[in-house]
């Protein structure tokens, strides 16, 4: 139980770094280690169903890994619905933080500003919505609707406007708060009989911001009081924020009149972020971390195979930060690659020398019994090389494995291969957009 115990406070660490600090005191932190799990079976426990189904939607699978990263002999992590068995857990902290009353400043993550949040075609509307939202005087529409899928930057967004909003107004008043919470206080009012102070307190700020709204699909007395809400701020002509997982008529047990209101505002959505983005993203992280030595193939490496979310993405780099520190490594693709071997392929969809191999042929115009035959004109050999540096980058196949698919060729070939294209990539523009765009291509 000793080492269990050890691996569930390494394993909390990389979960904080990675979900960030809103994100783990909301559903993670409450998470407990329950006495008897062994180094091949660990139980996790958390307070409420509700909150225990969400932690295996979103995490199941990662906690598997990030367990089997320390203990190689885990073969299950399940995550179970405590029932009055408060001794039988181990390291047991609060639920969730209380929401920040009127007048005090909510505790928004410092690392969320519209100045670090990446831009491109993606996400422009949604972060020039947010913006514009955060500026003084009358709002230009409330409510502002932002959705998209998990980890793709609502949350930072929703920070980095309330950073603004109180820059810009210091005696102004704002409430960020989540979904569920947003249920949790109503419910305890209702059974207070007192929800004249929740209302009232709620809808006196000047800035409201409700995340994760889907949550309350299905919660008929939740939904009529936060209908009421947003009237009241419509009317008002105060800021109200809103993100959710989808489009307000996309969202499952909600009341028409309710998706109508909240579909009359401003409604934004994220798309996924697509290589050139995600490749941005990990470089303006490591522009705060210029003590860190990570060579261009690394950063293309997680940006290609990385692609659920940013925040997996962003979890992968602290991961291979945190390892390459711990054990005093320098930072190399092989290095990558070992350490984030399970991520790599969880996350990766299978893309296999064959396809590489048709996609290059078919770029360059060349037949792809050529790329395995002992050709070596360079109209050939360099379409060869870099469809080796592809297969080395895209799948998880070794080197010797690599070679045999390219007409039984050493492993030394395959080296050599991915250094020249490597070399070449940073001189010669045809090249490098060659291998872009075959990347593009490839992830799908």
């Amino acid at each position: 139980m000793e080492a269990v115990s050890k691996a569930w406070s390494h394993v909390r660490g990389n979960l904080r770094r990675s979900a960030g600090q809103r994100l783990f005191d909301q559903w993670l932190k409450p998470v407990v280690l329950i006495q008897g799990s062994t180094d091949e079976a660990v139980r996790l426990g958390l307070p409420s169903a509700f909150m225990t189904q969400w932690v295996k939607n979103h995490y199941s699978e990662r906690l598997l890994l990030e367990f089997r990263a320390v203990l190689p002999d885990v073969t299950s992590v399940t995550i179970e619905t405590m029932a009055d068995e408060p001794k039988q857990v181990l390291t047991a902290e609060p639920a969730i933080a209380p929401v920040a009353a009127p007048g005090e400043r909510p505790a928004f993550d410092p690392r969320f500003s519209f100045e670090r949040f990446v831009v491109d075609s993606t996400n422009r509307v949604a972060f020039n919505a947010a913006k514009a939202v955060a500026q003084p005087g009358m709002p230009q529409f409330s409510p502002l609707y932002l959705h998209s899928g998990t980890g793709q930057g609502k949350t930072h967004l929703m920070h980095a406007l309330g950073h603004a909003f109180l820059d810009a107004n210091p005696e102004a008043t704002a409430i960020y708060v989540t979904a569920e919470r947003f249920m949790f206080e109503f419910v305890q009012a209702l059974r207070n009989k007192d929800t004249h102070a929740f209302k009232t307190r709620l809808r006196s700020v000047d800035l409201l911001m409700i995340d994760d709204l889907q949550f309350i699909g299905g919660k008929d007395a939740t939904q009529e009081e936060f209908f009421h809400t947003v009237n009241e701020f419509m009317s008002s002509g105060k800021r109200l924020v809103i993100a959710a997982d989808r489009a307000p008529q996309a969202l499952e047990g909600f009341e028409p009149r309710l998706a109508g209101r909240l579909g009359s505002g401003l409604v934004a959505d994220i798309k996924p972020a697509e290589l050139e983005l995600r490749r941005a993203i990990v470089a303006r992280k490591l522009e705060d971390m210029p003590a860190v030595d990570m060579p261009d193939e690394v950063i293309d490496l997680l940006a290609a195979r990385i692609t659920s979310n940013v925040r997996e993405l962003e979890g992968a780099l602290n991961r291979l930060l945190a390892y390459a520190n711990l054990s005093n490594e320098t930072i190399t693709i092989d290095f990558a690659v070992t350490t984030l071997g399970e991520v790599l392929r969880s996350a990766q969809r299978r893309i296999t020398i064959d396809e590489i191999q048709r996609a290059v042929s078919s770029h360059f115009e060349v037949k792809q019994i050529d790329l395995i035959s002992e050709r070596r004109a360079v109209a050939i050999a360099r379409p060869r090389q870099i469809a080796m540096y592809l297969a080395k980058r895209l799948t998880t196949r070794s080197l010797p494995e690599i070679g045999r698919k390219f007409g039984n060729r050493d492993h030394s070939t395959v080296i050599h291969a991915v250094r020249r294209i490597e070399e070449l990539r940073g001189k010669d523009v045809e090249i490098d957009g060659a291998v872009r765009a075959l990347m593009r291509s490839l992830e799908g």
